[in-house]
């Protein structure tokens, strides 16, 4: 080793040394502006990530956020997060259609949705036949969202008083389209996919029952005579098993009802019934007397129908109720009572 240092120049070699020195100097300035640049865009990605990526407030983990929204006579509504107990006297059935249980159900005294009690059975009554509850009794039973399924209950100060005690949502009138009110429910209690296919299973029925009626009925004429204690009415098309019969399977209807709710019907009117076909209901077994009386007539007895045998008393509790649950037992009714001869 001693040998081959004595040949060597030594400001070579200082001038070597230098040059290292600086050539390090520089690698280690790179090393520096590429750390800071890497820094730089690490935190540029951080942020196009926070700002596209990460869901907002609300919906962290997959859970819905709250909103507001607009109900039918215009009011805003905050809903929910999420919606755990719900008030919506008289909309029962489309509650039962979508698997939600309220936290009260709807009552006439102690008699309420009859053909609905296998799926509410624990729930409690409250008496609506004076009228809605009061804000009292409604708080006792705790609810995050309150729905009012007409605009009538939501006169004389109830829509304030109610939405003190927790959100309320109001229809105009959920009961003139069943279909149509079924899919707000559900938007509403985060049901949506629930709503649509209650929905696709009840169009489907229809479809097949309107096959399977067409031969018997065709443009025959069907209606539909309540019998109750205040007085016998003809039902129209816009409501309850009227509305499923007219509007949803196109049965005809007699010209009294055509484009009413409900007509009044007495010995003196029943000559006038042009109905091929004749359902009866004795509303919740309180008009026997006068069903007895009516049917007892020789103007009842004479009328086309009655001496075809095209007569048929049917379930009160679901041929007066209104949503898809009963719809459905109307058609299976229908279809049973008239293709069944």
């Amino acid at each position: 080793m001693e040998g081959s240092l004595k040949g060597r120049n030594p400001w070579r070699t200082r001038v070597s040394a230098i040059m290292c020195s600086l050539l390090l100097v520089g690698l280690l300035a790179g090393c520096g502006d590429t750390s800071s640049k890497d820094g730089e865009a690490a935190k540029q990605a951080s942020s196009n990530t926070s700002s596209s990526e990460v869901a907002p407030a609300g919906q962290q983990n997959g859970t819905p956020s709250e909103r507001t929204i607009t109900d039918e006579l215009g009011n805003e509504v905050k809903l929910p997060t999420e919606v755990k107990s719900v008030f919506a006297p008289n909309m029962e059935d489309s509650l039962v259609a979508i698997g939600v249980k309220p936290v009260a159900q709807w009552s006439n005294g102690k008699l309420g949705h009859f053909y609905l009690q296998d799926q509410l059975k624990d729930v409690p009554m409250i008496d609506l036949s004076g009228g809605l509850p009061s804000p009292e009794v409604l708080m006792s039973h705790n609810p995050d969202l309150i729905i009012l399924h007409t605009e009538s209950y939501a006169k004389d100060g109830t829509y304030e008083n109610y939405a003190k005690i927790a959100p309320t949502y109001v229809f105009k009138n959920a009961a003139g389209n069943i279909e149509k009110s079924l899919v707000t429910l559900g938007d509403l209690l985060g049901k949506s996919n629930e709503a649509d296919q209650a929905v696709q299973n009840y169009k489907q029925k229809v479809s097949d029952a309107k096959e399977k009626l067409s031969s018997v009925v065709g443009d025959k004429k069907v209606a539909v005579i309540r019998f109750a204690p205040r007085g016998v009415s003809l039902m129209g098309g816009q409501y309850f098993c009227g509305y499923a019969l007219h509007q949803d399977l196109g049965l005809g209807m007699s010209k009294l009802v055509e484009n009413k709710t409900a007509a009044n019907l007495s010995l003196e009117i029943l000559p006038e019934l042009d109905a091929d076909f004749i359902f009866v209901i004795n509303a919740y077994d309180q008009g026997t007397e006068r069903m007895t009386e009516m049917m007892a007539s020789d103007i009842w007895k004479s009328m086309p129908a009655v001496k075809n045998g095209h007569v048929y008393e049917v379930n009160n509790h679901h041929w007066l109720g209104s949503g898809l649950v009963a719809y459905e037992k109307i058609i299976d009714d229908t279809v049973r009572l008239l293709t069944s001869k």
